[in-house]
């Protein structure tokens, strides 16, 4: 009482009795206002063979929960007034439907009879037909389907006439004829009578519906991606997840809802198009809810917030920082970051290991490991340097923070993953660590400092305790202080800055995965280059340069972000990719890839092309009936005398004509 009557933000070293003191804290009258925040310092620090040597530890975490909250971003609203598609078996999608009907508005989509067919009495609006597919989001699905079956389930009172008198049983009980065993014999259009629900003369048009929500009770779900859309079950056979739990999810998704919108893109620095040429696809690559797609004659990628989960992977393995997490943004991870390392190391900490893990199983498996630390012997629970840091998701932070938090003095960075996560998260954030390894063994720092650990559930617990055994890696000799900032690219070069002022070797070159750098050089074959510069238009990030005074290619290094737009815009494919980290002051220099002779025009002498290209361009026309005698001769002129050279023959022609 007496912390809250002072005003000031309360830090609570507990998470169990969370509940006790905010139900205290609002029982308060002077709590109005005041900050109350929790931490856990027992399952992390107090609960472990290390809790004695834990108060670095502790103190870097109460540290961290004092920080203010991120700034807010802008929202994205989802709207939905409860109408729910269930499509499935009939006899199954009519049995859910009944356990949602008293909560919500249901339309049934019957795919087949199922075990039992459908209920005698219709309930509920029914659809049927072809599947044309399924999109959107919550409050905006959309179904597309054509009613191919003479049987309009809107009209069909189920009374089982046509059942009765069909011949061929042709009639199943979700109330659709089966055209193959039809043979029009036509009883059942006579014995629906007054209820005109059969008409074999009706022309399938395709439809569509909206709807807030989808519960899905077949095999293979509407959606394929790894992230299923909010407001999309699927329930059926291998479903994401059990019926009961679907049921009652549903339930809950009525009315209003926002979440922050998680990114920001910034267009200007997309690598992922230029002159209808394809170059970096990573952020569609690997982005698991299909919230990302291309607009290459836009030259950009275009983010779906609707369908977007806030996994951060796009802006991980984003090259050139187009795309970056808005929640927290890259500053603000910065200063968690960076205050943590800093106190722990005030505090007298040494070779500190950053945890990066997520807030739902992340915390959950950490808290499972510090209690079992405290029942088991055997067990030895989270190390006194290993510092936990929760992130809204494990793919959310990449390289330029990972190299950050080593600049500052942690000896590893390690992200534990739960299976959670989609497959290609995974992968993408192990290969973002192959190359940031490979830059740290090639400036000499020893050990493994980046490491992805694999956790499942309580039953990987002995291999968690294990792995964070692990023994300090090499960490620099004064730690950084610079700032993250917004900018990615500029981060990472502040990073690699200070992790080389302090590297125990210093290289001319280190040579990096093939795959998923955002370093390296362009390799020029001289031998095929025309010196086009179709390649410097095409380069997103102003690597490639041109020089006006003469025929240049020029390259910046340090700009480079591999996209590849210059290979496969290159005519000649004359250009290649090689990923590295150039030491060499020359990387952050403009300098000359090739340099060729111009060429000069055969009319007034003023250069024009390079005698490469144009010697290029003759060997190609010569044989073309179009560029014969003089009309071959213009094609060595410059643009101005090739077309003073036109109207004068035209002009000597017209001469010749009226004499």
């Amino acid at each position: 009482m007496e912390a809250l009557a002072s005003g000031e933000e309360v830090v609570v070293a507990c998470t169990q009795e969370s509940r006790l003191f905010q139900e205290v804290a609002v029982q308060s009258d002077a709590s109005t206002g005041v900050p109350l925040r929790f931490v856990n310092i027992r399952e992390t620090a107090g609960w472990s063979k290390e809790a004695r040597q834990a108060t670095p530890k502790i103190a870097a975490l109460l540290a961290l929960a004092r920080l203010p909250v991120p700034e807010p971003v802008p929202t994205v609203s989802y709207q939905s007034s409860g109408h729910v598609l269930v499509v499935g078996p009939v006899d199954a999608a009519e049995q859910a439907a009944a356990l949602l009907a008293d909560a919500l508005d249901v339309t049934v989509f019957g795919v087949g009879t199922g075990s039992n067919g459908a209920a005698q009495e219709r309930r509920y609006p029914s659809l049927a037909g072809k599947w044309n597919g399924l999109t959107g989001w919550l409050g905006k699905f959309e179904l597309s389907w054509t009613p191919d079956n003479p049987i309009d389930l809107d009209l069909c009172t189920r009374c089982n006439a046509c059942l009765a008198v069909c011949p061929e049983g042709a009639i199943g009980l979700d109330y659709q004829i089966d055209m193959a065993r039809c043979g029009s014999h036509r009883d059942c259009v006579k014995a629906c009578g007054a209820a005109g629900a059969i008409d074999f003369q009706r022309t399938a048009q395709p439809q569509r519906a909206t709807f807030d929500l989808v519960l899905d009770l077949r095999a293979t779900p509407a959606f394929n991606q790894h992230a299923l859309p909010q407001g999309y079950f699927h329930a059926g056979p291998h479903g994401r997840t059990d019926l009961t739990s679907a049921l009652m999810g549903l339930r809950t998704l009525v009315g209003e809802f926002e979440k922050p919108k998680f990114f920001q893109y910034k267009q200007k620095l997309c690598a992922h198009s230029r002159n209808e040429q394809t170059g970096c696809n990573a952020c569609i690559e690997v982005c698991s809810a299909a919230a990302i797609s291309s607009e290459r004659d836009q030259q950009r990628i275009v983010v779906n917030p609707n369908l977007c989960v806030g996994c951060g992977a796009c802006t991980t393995v984003c090259p050139s920082g187009a795309l970056a997490f808005a929640y927290p943004n890259a500053s603000e991870q910065g200063v968690r970051i960076k205050t943590m390392l800093a106190t722990f190391a005030r505090a007298g900490g040494k070779q500190p290991a950053l945890l990066l893990h997520s807030l739902e199983a992340g915390v959950r498996i950490i808290g499972d490991l510090g209690r079992a630390a405290r029942l088991d012997a055997s067990v030895h629970g989270v190390p006194a340097r290993v510092l936990p840091m929760a992130l809204w998701h494990t793919a959310s932070v990449g390289m330029e923070l990972w190299l950050s938090a080593l600049a500052y003095g942690a000896s590893q960075v390690w992200v534990l993953v739960t299976g959670e996560e989609a497959p290609q998260y995974r992968a993408a954030v192990q290969e973002q660590m192959d190359v940031a390894q490979a830059l740290l063994g090639g400036l000499g720092y020893q050990g493994q400092h980046l490491r992805l650990l694999h956790v499942r559930d309580a039953r990987d617990l002995a291999a968690l305790d294990a792995d964070l055994q692990a023994a300090p890696a090499d960490t620099v000799a004064r730690g950084a202080s610079f700032a993250i900032q917004a900018d990615k690219r500029a981060t990472l070069e502040l990073a690699l800055d200070h992790l080389v002022a302090h590297a125990p070797q210093q290289p001319q070159v280190i040579a990096l995965p093939a795959s998923g750098s955002p370093l390296g050089t362009v390799v020029v074959n001289k031998d095929t280059c025309t010196l086009c510069l179709s390649c410097v238009n095409a380069c997103p990030a102003g690597a490639l340069q041109d020089n006006t005074l003469a025929p240049e290619l020029k390259f910046i290094e340090k700009n480079c972000v591999q996209c590849g737009l210059c290979v496969r815009t290159c005519p000649e494919k004359a250009l290649s990719l090689v990923p590295r980290f150039n030491l060499a002051q020359q990387r952050r220099e403009a300098v000359v890839l090739n340099a060729m002779q111009p060429y000069a025009c055969i009319r007034c002498s003023k250069p024009f092309g390079t005698l490469k290209a144009i010697e290029s361009m003759l060997g190609k026309l010569a044989g073309h009936a179009m560029f014969q005698g003089a009309a071959a001769d213009r094609l060595k002129m410059c643009s101005d005398c090739r077309v003073i050279d036109i109207y004068s023959s035209d002009n000597e022609v017209r001469i010749d004509q009226i004499r």
